[in-house]
């Protein structure tokens, strides 16, 4: 038991198996954790900080096979939108704690920091800007539990642990199994999408109008029923022994899921250019399901090793990894027949560009651990990378005309991230006891950007008359078309003069040290510290008190104040690329920059600094009788210099290229034309231009009851309330200073921040187990959200809704031990967020009537919306353990 023993006290190895039932908070008072501490005997009762324990089993049972989705709905407050039409972000989804941006959550497997993924998330959804952790590669048939600490760690775990940190500990079972298939679809009606027919004719055998200036259509008044989104899971976990004490431990996982469709009727004029110039017969044929909007198809396939032995009696060895690849398929927004992004030689219908990827992710740590004269040391390595490569199809290049190929290579981007530490701790006689822990951290992360071939963003010279015969009667007949593949123009090799697509790399050495005091039975205190050099913006020191005091055996006060910080991810200092964003409803062609790049530099950029954080928080716990578990912590977290993307900066130009109009546009194409930019829309980077303050509580009960021969029962009940405020914004910088009405950071980047995700979440859930038979009903209830647009009347309130989940698992007995047949709903009664508003309304600010926008009939819901817009899925499980 001396190798158990030494995995618990070092962060490195799983800690002892969760309990059966395990939810978010729901454990025993004395279940060992390993968040937040590096004592060995450190339990949730006793912890100075929050942590919730989500169990393995709580996670089978949710009926979610995505590690993401399942703690979404078992944490309070993890939340984890699912964006759509975002390119990669669509297929990678970025998850967030309180509120906070999906960067600023630090996330380890056993203990050890997980690498990041390469995508940065530069497209509309919420995490805008942020590079972070793809969870979905940590397959959750490996895991024990996740251990989710609600707390500032930046003094104990270095950067990132700004909202708090995210522990997944992986099976170290060395004996048994479990195999499980899993199989699923949406079977829903979509709410606020009624079906439709054919184009309504007026008497002159036109198509009639609605008020807003589109199509009629013939409405069924009956919701448009899908069926779709069908999802094959396949887990194995098996353990084997490795001599007298050590574990081998392997699990896998495959997961193809095809695609969901939500999208509405889209009653814009399909054909020429020239209003009232009707091609009646191709208007009533076309499928105005033209869109793609829900979930991306995809296919996973994911393994992970576990394992640990003694090599004597003082030293073993340890090691765990994971691996993992998967396809992806989305869709962007559809390329009309009049749309000048078109060759009507190549598409007279239009088309829907489809970005596929593939993303391919590894990760190996092995270390050395043991005991030496009272001293535990632990020495590791580890090696993660995560590499995303990107192919267009069902595209062109509309500046190559009818020359043009179907299908790109758009290339890739690369990071890695190699690890080393040395930890060392000890226990001593010091007040009632003392744990002193110590160690040292060497990091080096890398980023690349891989080109494209050349056609997927080059310029071709081809003109917009040229292209389509209806654009040579306009003004901008003569306009070249757009280059590059369309939905997602390749990476270029060279941007602003500047070639970047190189390697970047940086290295940073850190030095920890904490002390844990038991001052008295009743009274805990612990005191970190941690000093961080980076070799690209220098250094950082922070430090964490906390500390909690036994009122009553049944009641416990606890709060911690520190101080964080996250360093710029190396993508937010290096990524550059051009790409086509949809922005209020509007195509642009849009350069994201790095802040050392010449273009960026002349509007301002300057090198980032890190995002520092003061947080603290105050709570109590109690356990009033046998079952009953309550928690409460209040938290605010005060972040300066934070690091975020610049609004879309679009620049005015006339037909032949040049500044026109008025500023801030006439400005912004000034500095870029000058830079030799003339055919880019608009440009951002990234600054460090907000100082926020975020605060909320976290309220969690939990009741066990044993019936005896009836059965048992667990109850768990969760609340979150968080709100985060602007407050304060910095002054533009450089030459954007000079140009009147610019804004570098506005309302709707703005709103998305402190609006984008719930203010408040419940969950509620029920398990009860009797003999043969299980039954869990879960909910959720997600407070309202604000998708905001470019103003008033564009913003849209998603209103607060509650989801009910429910599963029954049967047991067959005698000869079938083991096997499990489970039956269960997520989103049991079909609810979707409210609908974006279509036809006519009154602007807020003018009392004048106006016009929703006509994407809002065939993209009816918004990517903001906390439990996503699928509706109803039904699923069916069959298990066996061993």
């Amino acid at each position: 038991m001396r190798l158990r023993a030494l995995l618990l006290g070092s962060l490195m190895l799983p800690a002892t198996p969760a309990l059966a039932q395990e939810t978010a908070s729901a454990v025993d008072a004395d279940t060992i954790i390993v968040t937040g501490t590096r004592r060995l005997d450190r339990t949730v009762a006793d912890s100075p900080v929050p942590v919730d324990v989500v169990g393995l089993t709580a996670m089978q049972n949710s009926g979610q096979t995505e590690t993401a989705r399942a703690l979404r709905d078992l944490v309070p407050s993890f939340n984890f939108p699912q964006p759509t039409v975002a390119d990669g972000t669509d297929v990678i989804r970025p998850a967030s704690l309180r509120g906070l941006g999906p960067d600023q959550t630090l996330v380890l497997v056993n203990g050890k920091r997980r690498h990041l993924s390469a995508l940065l998330n530069i497209n509309g959804s919420v995490g805008r800007g942020s590079q972070a952790v793809d969870v979905n590669f940590i397959p959750s048939a490996a895991l024990s539990r996740v251990e989710v600490l609600r707390d500032g760690a930046a003094a104990q775990y270095g950067s990132d642990a700004i909202a708090g940190v995210i522990n997944f500990q992986l099976n170290d079972a060395r004996e048994g199994g479990r195999f499980s298939v899993t199989y699923g679809q949406n079977v829903t009606d979509i709410a606020g999408v009624n079906r439709m027919g054919g184009v309504v004719l007026g008497s002159n055998g036109l198509p009639q109008l609605t008020p807003d200036g589109v199509l009629t259509l013939e409405d069924s008044g009956r919701k448009l029923h899908a069926t779709d989104g069908k999802t094959v899971t396949v887990t194995g976990n098996m353990g084997f022994p490795l001599g007298a004490e050590g574990f081998l431990n392997i699990s896998g996982e495959y997961r193809n899921r095809e695609k969901t469709n939500r999208t509405g009727y889209d009653r814009r004029q399909q054909y020429n250019v020239v209003a009232n110039n009707w091609d009646v017969a191709a208007e009533q044929a076309f499928d105005r399901r033209s869109h793609r909007i829900g979930d991306p198809k995809t296919e996973d396939g994911l393994i992970s090793v576990n394992m640990g032995m003694p090599l004597d009696d003082r030293v073993d060895l340890y090691a765990f990894g994971t691996w993992g690849k998967r396809h992806g398929e989305s869709a962007g927004f559809y390329r009309t027949s009049r749309d000048n992004r078109n060759v009507y030689a190549l598409y007279p219908d239009g088309f829907l560009p489809l970005i596929t990827s593939d993303s391919y992710d590894f990760a190996a740590t092995g270390g050395l651990k043991g005991d030496f004269g009272g001293w535990s040391w632990d020495l590791s390595m580890q090696f993660g990378q995560n590499k995303l490569n990107y192919t267009i199809v069902n595209t062109l290049n509309a500046s190559l005309g009818a020359a043009s190929k179907d299908e790109f290579d758009a290339g890739g981007l690369t990071y890695t991230q190699w690890v080393n530490n040395l930890d060392i701790s000890r226990d001593f006689d010091f007040f009632e006891r003392s744990t002193l822990s110590f160690g040292l951290e060497y990091r080096r992360e890398t980023f690349r950007v891989r080109a494209g071939e050349p056609d997927s963003y080059r310029s071709g010279g081809v003109t917009l008359c040229q292209n389509n015969p209806q654009w040579c009667t306009t003004s901008s007949a003569t306009a070249g078309a757009a280059p590059g593949s369309q939905v997602f123009p390749g990476f270029q090799p060279v941007i602003g003069g500047v070639s970047v697509t190189g390697t970047n790399a940086r290295e940073n050495i850190s030095a920890y040290a904490e002390l844990d005091l038991d001052l008295l039975p009743i009274w805990n205190l612990q005191l970190a510290g941690r000093y961080e050099d980076y070799s690209d913006f220098g250094n950082d020191w922070n430090w964490k008190a906390a500390t909690r005091f036994e009122v009553l055996d049944w009641l416990a006060v606890r709060g911690s104040v520190s101080t964080g910080f996250r360093a710029p991810g190396v993508a937010q200092q290096y990524f550059a690329a051009a790409a086509t964003n949809n922005v209020n409803g509007v195509l642009l062609d849009t350069v994201t920059l790095p802040v050392n790049n010449p273009v960026a530099q002349a509007l301002g950029a300057s090198p980032l600094k890190p995002e520092t954080a003061v947080n603290w928080s105050a709570g109590l716990t109690a356990s009033p009788f046998s079952g009953l578990n309550f928690t409460f912590d209040y938290y605010e977290i005060k972040i300066d210099d934070r690091i975020v993307l610049t609004e879309n900066m679009v620049a005015s130009r006339n037909a032949a290229g040049q500044p026109s109009g008025s500023n801030p546009g006439y400005g912004i194409a000034q500095i870029l034309n000058a830079a030799g930019f003339n055919t880019i829309s608009a440009a951002r980077f990234f600054i460090n231009g907000i100082d926020t303050k975020t605060r909320g509580f976290d309220a969690i009960a939990t009741y066990k009851h044993d019936f005896n021969e009836l059965g048992s029962m667990q109850f768990t009940l969760g609340y979150n309330w968080n709100k985060t405020e602007i407050t304060d914004t910095k002054a533009t910088p450089g030459a954007l200073n000079q140009v009147p009405g610019i804004v570098l950071f506005g309302r709707q980047e703005s709103l998305r921040i402190t609006e984008g995700t719930p203010k408040d979440k419940i969950i509620v859930g029920l398990d009860y187990d009797w003999k043969w038979l299980g039954v869990t009903m879960r909910g959720n209830r997600y407070g309202k959200v604000l998708a905001a647009g470019a103003d008033a009347f564009t913003d849209h309130v998603i209103r607060a809704a509650f989801v009910a989940d429910a599963e029954i698992r049967v047991r067959p007995e005698n000869r079938f031990n083991g096997l499990e047949l489970a039956f269960g709903a997520n989103n049991l009664f079909d609810k979707y967020p409210n609908a974006f508003p279509t036809g006519r309304g009154t602007d807020p600010a003018t009392g004048a009537a106006r016009n929703y926008s006509a994407n809002n009939y065939y993209f009816p819901f918004s990517s903001y919306s906390p439990y996503g817009f699928n509706g109803r899925y039904l699923y069916g499980r069959i298990s066996y353990r061993f």
